[in-house]
């Protein structure tokens, strides 16, 4: 990648993502350029799908302009005229964005070409994937489980297939598991977005959007499309702490996942386990106070990631010390039950 291109990457990563700004840089300097394009491309797709006041139709537009701008330069341009042609994005971060996707799609370009193909792939079945659940967007939460596990596998499960990909293209005993680790891959990222879902229910639902799947709560006596006070209904309590067992579940085999990777490779396993273990601590505070109604109330704080930071850099060379911080990191965390094994189906197991 052009000396140009590395500049502009570097520069807009820490304003869209403070933790992708801490984590990417961990990892070897083969794969830095192309995760930091791929992280990039997939917040441009997430500007459409976070903007409530453009029309599916129009949304798919977007996202079909994006999807080009890949091979294209002149439909890059045109994604970027006309996404901010509509006057609708408002936060200074997301415009500045937008107004650079040519470049970060320029930058896409000069990967090489087999991360351009791992890249491709995720970013098309984003974009398809999100144009597909704009039209099941509502404040009453997703129908059932299944559609929650399709809705975290477009939004980072497949996240985790391309992340694998560029692990083995640049080491063969990743390579040798691929097929291993792309299974555990679908868990990592559903465990991630879960977490994700839970710790932003709130905000969401202020822009009357909600991903809880109904089935759940409605199982616990909550009837999400009819309450409004949700937080003060004990079976919406109990649902999301069930959701926080469901998703303590999948950083399980996210932990599995990260000590397949040989321990050579310390900076992939500290992009990993820094990402399990904040994951895990945000879980922490949303089962001590399921009732919570706002995002900042379960946010962890910069002591805690420092913690974290710290205890995973310890252990990374060992796989039997990394297995006793997981197990501190979990320490107290809900499990969830034998006979309750379909919500943890990962991705697309969930749905064939």
């Amino acid at each position: 990648m052009r000396p140009a291109s590395l500049a502009l990457q570097n520069q807009l990563l820490p304003g869209v993502s403070r933790t992708f700004a801490l984590t990417i840089p961990q990892l070897p300097s083969r794969l830095r350029p192309a995760i930091t394009n791929a992280y990039l491309l997939c917040r441009i797709a997430d500007t459409v799908e976070d903007s409530t006041a453009i029309a599916p139709d129009d949304k798919d537009a977007h996202y079909r302009r994006l999807l080009a701008g890949l091979s294209d330069a002149s439909a890059a341009r045109e994604f970027s005229e006309a996404l901010l042609g509509t006057g609708l994005l408002q936060d200074p971060l997301e415009r500045d964005l937008i107004v650079q996707t040519p470049g970060v799609l320029r930058a896409f370009r000069e990967l090489p070409d087999a991360q351009q193909g791992a890249l491709r792939e995720c970013v098309s079945t984003m974009c398809l994937g999100m144009a597909e659940f704009e039209r099941l967007k509502n404040p009453h939460g997703l129908e059932d489980s299944g559609c929650l596990r399709d809705y975290c596998y477009v939004a980072a499960g497949c996240v985790g297939e391309m992340l694998t990909r560029l692990f083995a293209d640049i080491n063969p005993h990743i390579h040798d598991q691929r097929d291993e680790l792309q299974r555990l891959s679908l868990a990592f990222g559903q465990g991630l977005q879960l977490t994700n879902i839970l710790k932003d229910v709130w905000e969401d639902r202020q822009r009357s959007i909600c991903w809880l799947p109904r089935d759940v709560f409605m199982a616990r006596g909550v009837d999400l499309m009819q309450a409004h006070d949700w937080q003060d209904h004990p079976g919406y309590r109990d649902g999301i702490r069930f959701l926080v067992a469901v998703a303590h579940h999948h950083l399980r085999l996210a932990q599995d996942y990260t000590l397949r990777i040989p321990a050579a490779e310390v900076g992939i396993r500290r992009f990993c386990s820094w990402s399990i273990g904040m994951a895990l601590a945000t879980l922490r505070n949303i089962a001590d106070n399921p009732g919570y109604t706002a995002g900042e109330q379960v946010k962890i704080s910069r002591r805690r990631l420092r913690m974290i930071v710290a205890t995973n850099n310890v252990s990374i060379g060992s796989n039997v010390l990394m297995r006793g911080v997981f197990r501190l990191s979990c320490f107290g965390l809900p499990r969830v039950q034998a006979q309750e094994i379909g919500l943890l189906q990962s991705g697309h197991e969930g749905s064939r």
